[in-house]
């Protein structure tokens, strides 16, 4: 009977261990938490932890490669960690697995990232060396021997390059593009590569590199002077560009044949000694400019010295302001010819100063004056009697100190505070202002008009006495008998109005 017993047990038990193994298999779900990136080289816990699970708990670490750790809890515990120093090899999935008694569990799956930090960072250039003309496309590169997972940022002149901020840059991943560059994009570049785990980050900075960036050069002008030493005479033929990059091979060519030629390394500007004559044709010259670009010439220019000469002359305009008042007086010595001459103006016979060599001490009374376009022009900023009188100008040869002058016949240039006083106000800026002096033609003009008056009256008395001849017959004279009373006045208004412009400056 109690073995019939034994043999109805045995299947129940055998159904409530199944029962235990079931029930504890399925209520095991371990947990896995750790970082998903970490730096090479550095220190890493992963943690396993079986909730609600019945001690005691083996748990084991498995990586890709299989079981990496395994360890067990009986002290009360209910979870496990897991210390890995990075590898290379470190990067993969990870999971654990919690086995109680005959149950397992396996937990979620943390794929862990190694980021390496950069190093040797360095700036390239294509094209290398850095150094292109404006208007050429150029690519800097941020490269490094070893890193992963980087961003990079660039420096221009120490300042950080964004793309909202400088829009003439083109950031493409690791490259900082360039194109058509210009003047503005020359200076000292740098880059910073940079990684990111977390709050962590790691930096490796490259050292500057300059940017060239070559300027064309423009035509260039020539332009030749002429100096005395002693009894003989040189000259001297410059080159020059107003814009480009150095060096610049500058060359002087004399009738198509060159010369001279030399390489300016800190300018734009060349100098060459050439044979001098005043009086006589040497040549025409040209200057040609050359880079590794570019191959550009000059205009040419005769290389002939013509003495001061001819006729020199002081032409005098009256400047007006917008109110029709006289504002100043601009006189121009016009020169007969003369390549390069020295200008000297004359007031009342005395000699104006240079505005750097006035001595009050020694000099008459002169008056205020301003000199333009190489002292061929003489500007009176104040129109006074301080102003009014005689001007001349005298003309030599700029390179002979010692050489003759030509003089100009002298101009009056009158002007009182009666006449400055007394011009009417134009009723608009446009119309023409009025004129104080008058000049030869226009007195020559008031003469004639005169003359004409003079005639028609003397013409409207012979008339008049044809007809009264029968009533008067004793009375008939010559015209000129009545014609003082109204000629003499005009007659002498315009010898006046002559005397008064053309007053002997040369008395």
């Amino acid at each position: 009977m109690k073995t019939l017993q034994t043999r109805n047990l045995l299947p129940i038990l055998a159904l409530a261990s199944l029962f235990v193994k079931i029930s504890g298999s399925v209520s095991l779900h371990p947990v896995l938490t750790g970082p998903d990136m970490a730096y090479l080289g550095s220190r890493v816990a992963f943690r396993c932890i079986a909730p609600n699970a019945s001690l005691p708990v083996t748990y084991e670490l498995i990586g890709d490669g299989g079981v990496l750790m395994r360890t067990g809890t009986d002290q009360g515990d209910q979870h496990a960690s897991f210390f890995l120093k990075v590898t290379a090899s470190s990067e993969g999935s990870y999971h654990c697995k919690a086995t109680i008694g005959g149950s397992t569990g396996v937990s979620n799956i943390i794929k862990l990232t190694v980021v390496t930090p950069a190093s040797n960072t360095r700036v390239t250039s294509e094209p290398f060396p850095p150094v292109v003309y404006e208007g050429s496309r150029i690519v800097l590169s941020c490269t490094i021997t070893k890193g992963s997972h980087l961003s990079y940022t660039w420096l221009f002149n120490r300042k950080e390059v964004t793309s909202s901020t400088s829009p003439f840059f083109h950031l493409n991943g690791n490259q900082l593009v360039m194109e058509k560059v210009t003047p503005e994009h020359a200076g000292h570049y740098s880059c910073i590569a940079w990684s990111r785990v977390h709050d962590v980050r790691r930096f490796s900075s490259s050292t500057e590199i300059q940017v060239t960036v070559k300027v064309y050069i423009s035509k260039p002008r020539i332009s030749f002077s002429i100096f005395k030493v002693g009894d003989s005479y040189h000259g001297n033929v410059t080159c020059w560009s107003t814009r480009g990059s150095h060096p610049v091979n500058f060359s002087l060519s004399i009738d198509d044949k060159e010369v001279a030629s030399t390489t300016a390394t800190e300018s734009l500007t060349a100098w060459f000694p050439v044979a001098m004559v005043p009086g006589r044709d040497m040549g025409v010259a040209q200057c040609q400019a050359k880079t590794e670009m570019q191959k550009l010439m000059s205009e040419p220019v005769s290389l002939e010295v013509v003495p001061v000469g001819g006729d020199v002359k002081v032409e005098v305009e009256y400047l007006y302001r917008a109110d029709s008042k006289l504002a100043v007086a601009r006189l121009s010595c016009q020169v007969g010819r003369g390549t390069f001459p020295y200008i000297s103006w004359l007031f009342n016979d005395s000699v104006l100063p240079s505005e750097t060599h006035v001595d009050s001490h020694f000099q008459p009374v002169l008056p205020d004056f301003a000199l333009a376009d190489r002292r061929r022009i003489l500007i009176l900023p104040k129109l006074g009697p301080e102003e009014s009188g005689c001007y001349r100008c005298r003309v030599r040869d700029s390179y002979d100190d010692s050489g003759p002058w030509v003089e100009s016949v002298a101009v009056l240039v009158k002007v009182t505070d009666r006449i400055l006083n007394s011009m009417p106000r134009a009723t608009s800026s446009t119309e023409t202002p009025p004129k104080v002096f008058m000049s030869t033609i226009e007195v020559i003009a008031i003469a004639f008009c005169c003359f004409l008056v003079l005639m028609m009256v003397v013409y409207v008395a012979c008339i008049y006495r044809m007809f009264d001849r029968n009533r008067a017959p004793d009375h008939i004279s010559t015209p000129n008998s009545d014609a003082p009373p109204v000629s003499a006045p005009a007659l002498q208004l315009g010898s006046e109005m002559a005397a008064t412009s053309s007053i002997d400056c040369d008395a």
